[in-house]
């Protein structure tokens, strides 16, 4: 089969799950992960119904052994690695500066900073060989801007797209494009978690120029056409998808 092959971590809910539907949609053959074998399964059954072929494989992005091995078990049930979408991300542990411990840090950090690193790694190892792929890294708009309340997650977006382009000026020698993107307020249960609060919520929603949240779709079409030929001279790039946000 010449479908392309994508693997999407943090694939079982939210801006993940909405990918991982969307390149189903699109024909390709899909590998998923997550750290909850459930939800993992019934995912994959979603999308084998949209006549996909998908493989949910559990790992937990932290570990550069657990990484390795999802990468090999993908290239080895499909043949190659033609897309990676890291997706898998934490909010982290909301509230001022003064709040924050070295666990709350560690927390975020090992798994938005850490995570991305590691799927890039093992993610490039089989694309530099290939001399072709697209990665694509989640960032936020909190990735470039400030955000009270949220210092750590804020600092770990801003981690997620130094690493994005440094990785996509080593992996251009190689035809591997790599780039990010930063979502806004996405009706996601991520965004509830975030906010703490229906009033911060709808604060946060109201600073939208389109004065509504995201969908998870609309940042999985940005993500698919990203991760497609389309795109072919696209790399190192940070893309804005929220609603006019940093506009002003």
């Amino acid at each position: 089969m010449n479908s392309p092959v994508v693997l999407v971590t943090g694939a079982l809910s939210g801006i993940g799950k909405a990918t991982a539907e969307a390149f189903a949609r699109a024909g390709y053959r899909i590998a998923i992960s997550g750290r909850r074998d459930d939800a993992g399964q019934a995912l994959a059954d979603e999308l084998r119904a949209l006549d996909a072929d998908a493989e949910f494989i559990r790992v937990d992005v932290r570990s550069d052994d657990a990484v390795r091995d999802l990468v090999d078990r993908t290239v080895a049930r499909f043949g190659r690695l033609d897309v990676a979408v890291n997706s898998a991300g934490t909010e982290g542990q909301p509230g001022p500066v003064t709040d924050q411990t070295a666990e709350s840090y560690a927390a975020t950090f090992d798994t938005n900073v850490l995570g991305t690193l590691l799927s890039m790694k093992h993610e490039l190892r089989v694309m530099e060989a290939q001399e072709s792929g697209s990665i694509v890294n989640i960032s936020s708009t909190t990735g470039h801007r400030g955000s009270p309340g949220a210092s750590v997650y804020t600092a770990s977006k801003h981690a997620v797209e130094g690493l994005t382009k440094a990785a996509a000026l080593e992996a251009a020698a190689f035809g591997v494009r790599v780039n990010a993107v930063a979502p806004g307020p996405v009706d996601t249960e991520l965004l509830t978690r975030f906010a703490g609060s229906e009033a911060r919520k709808a604060a946060l929603v109201a600073r939208v120029p389109f004065k509504r949240a995201g969908k998870a779709e609309e940042i999985a079409d940005a993500i698919t056409f990203l991760a497609s030929d389309k795109a072919a001279f696209i790399t190192g790039q940070i893309i804005d998808v929220n609603g006019g946000i940093t506009a002003s």
